[in-house]
């Protein structure tokens, strides 16, 4: 079983991944994607009438660089979600082609599922947590830099934390058993999460935004992770399990013919 063969069948399974999620995110997510727009619009300032404010060129050129709406929560969407979908399979099967026999005695099958499992809690899940997704509305213009490298900052210190726990938890098995190694381990992640969590500055742009409306959003972008992460590690797992079932077969049959 080589990268390559894990790969492809990375790249398949992101690629299913991201239609599952395009799913979820249109039909759970758009809708109050749509209600917090509806709100900005509400309360942003009246547009001047007046004929003068601006140019027909202005306007001309202004028109040729905006995209609706519907292109955005359709085509834009699928497009997006296609992209992040097919770019994680392709690194969660790479990842878990490097750690084929590196975790115990996982088979290939069970040490997939494992890295998909522990890349939607060190990726997806806890950077969430932390700094969750935030609807049209929330957040001022002049803080998103500084929100966007607080989230990635916060986000590579949980993989790294999840690296470093995985190593103890594999060194550590072989000393005081699997079920030592793995308790350690996560206690390793998670002292480290609790301490960045204190150390990484909070977030807090929400001010007199429906709480409603907040909750049902941020709900649905974490289906929408799940979904992309549950897929994705479902559908490669049943793809490892299979590859490894059929190179197991071949090699049973060139020892038996060997053998005669």
């Amino acid at each position: 079983m080589n990268g390559r063969a894990l790969l492809v069948r990375g790249l398949l399974a992101g690629l299913i991944a991201g239609l599952a999620a395009f799913f979820v995110a249109n039909v759970v997510g758009e809708p109050h994607v749509e209600a917090a727009i509806a709100l900005e619009e509400s309360a942003a300032p009246a547009a001047h009438d007046d004929g003068h404010s601006h140019s027909h060129a202005d306007e001309s050129e202004e028109a040729v660089f905006e995209v609706s709406r519907a292109n955005q929560s359709t085509w834009g969407l699928l497009t997006g979600s296609l992209a992040v979908g097919v770019a994680l399979g392709g690194l969660v099967a790479l990842v878990a082609a490097g750690t084929l026999g590196r975790l115990g005695r996982l088979l290939p099958g069970q040490s997939t599922a494992l890295v998909a499992l522990i890349g939607f809690l060190s990726v997806a899940l806890v950077p969430f947590l932390k700094y969750p997704a935030t609807p049209p509305a929330v957040g001022g213009g002049d803080t998103i830099g500084d929100r966007t490298a607080l989230y990635f900052g916060f986000l590579v210190v949980s993989v790294l934390a999840a690296v470093l726990a995985t190593y103890a938890a594999c060194r550590l098995r072989e000393r005081i058993g699997t079920y030592g190694g793995v308790v350690l381990g996560a206690t390793t992640y998670l002292v480290v999460i609790v301490v960045a969590g204190q150390l990484f500055a909070t977030v807090n742009e929400v001010g007199d935004f429906p709480a409603a409306t907040l909750w049902f959003f941020r709900r649905s972008s974490v289906f929408t992770l799940a979904t992309m992460w549950g897929v994705l590690g479902v559908v490669l797992t049943g793809m490892v399990i299979r590859l490894h079932a059929q190179e197991t077969a071949v090699a049973e049959r060139r020892e038996l013919a060997a053998s005669l």
